[in-house]
């Protein structure tokens, strides 16, 4: 029998984007002897294992699994609550088995949720256990000491030895609109918070959100292909309707606990929180217009909080992984947009300038501080799609990833786990280094994807909007002009230009069915500068005349048809694909709209105010922002243009209501159109045959609709 290659869009669909197999979430031991992560068992596996890489003095490293879900399990499925399928769908997690761990200081011992309990594993020994607590659980997390755990169930924040004994609930819910311990929609999907309880550093009392969700209007998610079953209930907060009330409280493990005060009316949302033996517990507030924030020291007897440090922008503020955070000596550090570029800050004290732009803080040590950055602004090159890691510290800036690609890095004392990615080779590669010095390599299992793409990283047009150019694999020049396919995500929140192998599978695999497909990184994406993020300030609608100028100014230097040119995007992208051939059919000739948000009435508070402002008092910003308005499509031109619009009926993120408002518009003005409605999806599209179909659906739409031909 002869065994026939797999297609692309089938390995895509089966590997879960090459993402199965691959090492992650990598924590290493303060003494340097072990590195922590997760990982399934293969490139087609879905069950993530808590795994752990030994680092022995004067001997070889050796990787050893801890916890095998499969064994815990004892080969029964794993059963999800509605809780933490929703906390999955918030951190687009959509793995099984062991997605996530936390560990003590020591990192000796891991808690984690499995099937709605709570286990433990210790590291040393290799062991893992069940403790015999109520569930379903959510979020599991030992004390520093070790010596208990804390986790959400039921409304509650509880707590129980790591021994399994003493189960008690330290906060209990009063209703069932109120919940401890864990983070709110707004928190999770929007603020990159998804947590809701602390650790003090001595180990003898949390730091507990409380959040009641009564005020936020209710919504109604139902599957119309099983009407025997009820609808979800969510509380989703659109733009200009109120949050959830989020209060946070000091909490002891005898059950006591101290409000901590600041001006919540003024500053509503608690987007960070950081505790470390380095100083008080430090939390990070905003204001709703996301324009003013506070860094809040916490008097741990009282509650009462002290301002170390006001914020302020007159577009709007971002929140950044791993700060606001003390340094070893006490100084605050934060990442703040200061002249024009986005800089590190420790104390009064400007760390870096124009010539990087900084993405996040990965270690704060006791002599330098471990940064991920992009070029900025002043930087001698491009360096398009690039993030690399550099060490900083009063002395200068030095860079720790080597070669042109994507790269991040955890670190604990000596030991760095540096994780790169890039256009040589396919998926990551995860290197352990101890004083410099490469000693270990953590295994990826991930597959080798079935195609490599052949991408062309350049700058587009006067901007100089960072681009990506695949042609077919096959492609002569003497084959002429190809039609374009512009595939871009192009908004905030997620760069599609990037440095990686993998960040291109599914456009090669278009450009291999006869297109020229272009990746544009206009303004509003992140990466570059401020300025550049914070242009869509009130006008989202730029971001398509960035593709056009992508597109056209292209066209010089590639074989690009501009005379049958599509779009395709999912979400933001999707968004952008419908606004492109709605408002500018003289440029694009065909769309394929992805989960797009059509009214941004109808989407969430912190993420369309920062951007829009209140619709209540910019009704006219909202409404020509877009797709759609009461009164029908907004600033549509009079051309028409096919357009294939494509919606999980589960999605309680960009809710269907939007596509299907865009379909009703579309149909009152007379335009066709096509809908595939994806019954039982969410914003994610795991399901394999789904994920599969869904690419070779678009590929037949997008030939049909630029009269091409096989």
């Amino acid at each position: 029998m002869t065994s026939q290659k797999i297609s692309f869009p089938r390995q895509h669909a089966r590997t879960m984007r090459f993402t199965l197999g691959a090492p992650r979430a990598f924590t290493i031991s303060p003494d340097g002897e072990r590195v922590v992560f997760l990982r399934s068992g293969s490139g087609t596996d879905r069950s993530g294992r808590l795994w752990v890489l030994d680092l022995p003095e004067g001997g070889a490293p050796q990787e050893r699994v801890v916890a095998d879900p499969e064994v815990l399990l004892g080969g029964s499925s794993e059963r999800l609550s509605a809780q933490e399928r929703a906390r999955r769908e918030r951190s687009r997690e959509g793995g099984a088995g062991i997605v996530g761990y936390a560990v003590d200081a020591a990192v000796e011992l891991a808690a984690f949720a499995l099937s709605g309990k709570v286990y433990v594993a210790e590291l040393r020994a290799g062991t893992a256990r069940a403790l015999p607590v109520p569930g379903p659980v959510i979020d599991p997390r030992p004390s520093p000491d070790g010596r208990h755990i804390a986790y959400a169930s039921g409304g509650a924040l509880r707590v129980v030895g790591s021994d399994g004994e003493g189960d008690r609930a330290l906060a209990e819910p009063e209703d069932g609109n109120v919940t401890y311990g864990l983070a709110e929609f707004i928190a999770a999907e929007e603020m990159q918070r998804s947590r809701g309880f602390w650790w003090s550093p001595e180990s003898d009392r949390l730091l507990v959100a409380r959040v009641d969700d009564s005020p936020v209007r209710r919504w109604w998610i139902a599957d119309p292909a099983h009407p025997d079953r009820r609808p979800a209930e969510i509380a989703y907060p659109t733009a200009g309707t109120p949050n959830a009330e989020v209060r946070l409280f000091l909490t002891g493990l005898d059950g006591s606990r101290t409000e901590v005060v600041w001006d919540r009316a003024r500053h509503p949302y608690l987007a960070q929180v950081h505790w470390s033996s380095a100083g008080a517990p430090l939390l990070l507030v905003q204001a709703r217009d996301q324009r003013s924030q506070l860094h809040l020291a916490v008097d741990t007897e009282t509650g009462a909080t002290r301002t170390v440090h006001v914020d302020e922008d007159p577009i709007w503020l971002e929140i950044f992984p791993g700060v606001p955070a003390w340094a070893p000596d006490g100084r605050l550090v934060r990442i703040a947009d200061e002249g024009g570029a986005r800089v590190l800050a420790v104390g009064d004290r400007l760390l870096t300038g124009a010539k990087l732009h900084l993405q996040s803080v990965l270690d704060i040590g006791d002599s330098d501080i471990l940064i991920a950055a992009s070029a900025g602004e002043e930087a001698p090159e491009p360096e398009t799609g690039e993030t690399h890691v550099y060490r900083v510290n009063e002395l200068g800036v030095e860079r720790v990833s080597e070669g042109a690609g994507v790269h991040s890095a955890v670190r604990a004392g000596e030991v760095t786990v540096l994780v790169s990615q890039s256009l040589r080779w396919p998926g990551v590669r995860a290197e352990v280094f101890r004083g410099g010095k490469r000693i270990a390599a953590v295994a990826n299992f991930a597959q080798e994807p079935v195609i490599s793409p052949r991408v062309r990283l350049t700058e587009g047009g006067a901007r100089r909007i960072p681009c990506a150019v695949l042609l077919p694999r096959d492609y002569q020049e003497s084959d002429g002009p190809l039609p374009v396919l512009m595939d871009p995500y192009g908004g905030p929140h997620a760069r599609r230009v990037l440095a990686a192998h993998n960040a291109y599978l599914t456009s090669q695999w278009f450009a291999d069915q006869g297109f020229a497909v272009v990746v544009a990184d206009g303004r509003g994406t992140p990466g570059r500068s401020p300025a550049w993020e914070k242009a869509v300030r009130d006008d989202l609608v730029l971001t398509v005349d960035d593709q056009v100028e992508a597109v056209r100014a292209l066209a010089g230097e590639y074989p690009l048809d501009l005379g049958r040119v599509a779009v395709r995007g999912w979400s933001f992208g999707g968004y952008l694909a419908a606004l492109a051939a709605l408002r500018r059919p003289d440029v694009f000739h065909a769309a394929v709209v992805g989960a797009p948000v059509t009214d941004l009435r109808l989407y969430d508070t912190h993420y369309t105010e920062r951007y829009l402002g209140d619709p209540a008092e910019q009704p006219e910003v909202y409404a020509r922002n877009s797709l759609l308005t009461d009164d029908g499509l907004s600033e549509a031109a009079e051309q028409v243009r096919p357009m294939m619009i494509v919606h999980g009926l589960a999605d309680d993120n960009v809710v269907v209501a939007h596509s299907l408002r865009l379909s009703s518009a579309l149909l009152a003005a007379g335009r066709p159109h096509e809908v595939l409605p994806l019954s039982g999806v969410t914003h994610m599209t795991p399901q394999e045959q789904v994920a599969e179909n869904l690419l070779l659906l678009q590929v037949d739409f997008l030939k049909r609709s630029l009269g091409l031909r096989d």
